[in-house]
């Protein structure tokens, strides 16, 4: 089944989104390379069983800006992407799934936009506000930025995987390999994401300080997800610290970091499981 291609104008930006399936409606709100793409053979697929949508964070790969870009607010404006998408194409309210900066984008939805969510998996969101050694890591973050400037994004890049503890393979199994050219293309959109990352979200994001009062209230739609591998790594960690916090359990799905990339089929599988139980 393809998928339907379209745009939404919002203010400040046009998102480019892609629907797949009918069903219930799931919302997946991409990574820190904020472009669709990858996210595809995930959403392929669940799309016998839910209405899938995928889309380009602003600011990233084909979401282009017609407006500044305001960093104080980005992620609220983020958050107000996935309502205005849900309320566009969702008949009420919407499973959502988001992964590492996905995942901060998914709680603050959560928090500021509860009543069109019913669901939200929020997979190893990489939040260092809420750790106990969290000036250890916003000094790395900025330590990183500060490589990125003097030194590019390679350099920049190398930095943050090592820091981060994320030096597994992301590579997809083959069935779900880009043809060349595709491949091409979506290597060159992550490439300018990297730098508008490096900008506008490595420091920002990882700083947002949740309000766990407020989630606590909300803990009935919130599932804290993990990768059922590296736990000592930062990717896992802060879910640990919330899941005491909001006195839930951490769910794993398999695979690393980008579980969904390398195993899709059998983190599809998992993340149904979890949709059947709390729908």
């Amino acid at each position: 089944m393809g998928a339907t291609i379209d745009r939404l104008s919002v203010p400040g930006a046009s998102l480019y989104y892609e629907v797949r399936g009918s069903g219930p409606t799931l919302l997946i709100v991409p990574s820190g390379n904020g472009d669709a793409t990858p996210f595809a053979p995930l959403a392929q697929l669940l799309s016998d069983r839910y209405q899938v949508i995928t889309y380009d964070r602003r600011g990233f790969s084909r979401s282009e800006l017609n407006g500044p870009v305001e960093d104080c607010h980005r992620l609220d404006e983020d958050a107000a992407d996935g309502r205005r998408l849900l309320e566009h194409l969702a008949d009420g309210p919407a499973a959502v799934f988001g992964s590492s900066s996905g995942g901060i984008v998914a709680l603050a939805l959560l928090a500021n936009h509860p009543e069109y969510v019913h669901t939200v998996v929020s997979h190893e969101p990489p939040l260092a506000s809420v750790l106990p050694d969290a000036d250890y890591w916003i000094d790395f973050y900025a330590e990183v930025y500060e490589r990125f400037r003097a030194s590019g994004v390679e350099a920049a890049q190398r930095a943050f995987r090592a820091g981060m503890g994320m030096e597994r393979t992301t590579r997809p199994p083959r069935q779900t390999e880009l043809p060349p050219k595709e491949r091409e293309e979506l290597l060159a959109r992550i490439k300018r994401n990297h730098v508008f990352w490096f900008e506008h979200e490595l420091r920002g994001y990882p700083a947002y300080l949740p309000d766990t009062a407020r989630l606590r209230t909300l803990s009935d739609k919130l599932v804290l997800a993990c990768s059922d591998t590296a736990r000592e790594a930062l990717p896992y960690r802060p879910n640990a610290v919330l899941a005491e916090l909001l006195a839930k359990s951490i769910i794993h799905l398999p695979g690393g970091h980008v579980g969904y990339v390398t195993h899709p089929s059998e983190f599809a599988s998992a993340l149904d499981g979890i949709l059947r139980r709390t729908a």
